[in-house]
């Protein structure tokens, strides 16, 4: 898996002061994304243990609340294995941090995904440039949800989070 970025005291991705990790590639090429720049899988640069330790420093900070899994599309195949897996090693170093992910995917697609075990809330749902709507809080598109996770899967239905 390659990254395109790791932004320390992101406001911006999510509740809180967060880390976000902007993984490389999407195949989804939403009209307008704010981030085309990582569409490619092959751009940017190889995501290694610099990289997991420059992000273990970071959520051992006090101030930082969790981190945030975007891109590009940290849910494509190419991506799922390794965003899982950073998820859980997060989840096992930093049980009180929690852990956002944008993915275009609807979450009733996704719900069964194991990577979801170690997800607190997930923004669902392609940019829609048809649907944009500036006043909303961490999402672009009026069809994306802020969905809480856990209580979710517990309810086996969408439970929205708290904004």
């Amino acid at each position: 898996m390659n990254y395109h970025n790791i932004l320390h005291d992101d406001m911006l991705n999510g509740d809180g002061m967060r880390v976000t990790l902007f993984v490389s590639g999407c195949s989804l090429h939403c009209k307008n994304c704010q981030n085309p720049c990582t569409w490619n899988f092959d751009g940017g640069i190889s995501f290694d243990d610099d990289a997991k330790c420059e992000i273990f420093n970071e959520l051992s900070k006090d101030y930082i609340s969790g981190i945030t899994l975007t891109g590009g599309h940290p849910l494509e195949p190419q991506n799922l294995g390794e965003c899982e897996q950073l998820c859980k090693t997060i989840k096992n170093k930093f049980p009180q941090k929690n852990i956002w992910i944008y993915t275009g995917y609807k979450y009733e697609k996704i719900k069964d995904y194991s990577i979801l075990d170690y997800v607190d809330v997930l923004v669902d749902g392609s940019y829609v440039d048809e649907l944009r709507d500036i006043s909303l809080k961490w999402r672009g598109s009026k069809n994306q949800r802020v969905i809480d996770v856990q209580k979710s899967r517990q309810n086996n239905q969408v439970i929205l989070h708290c904004e």
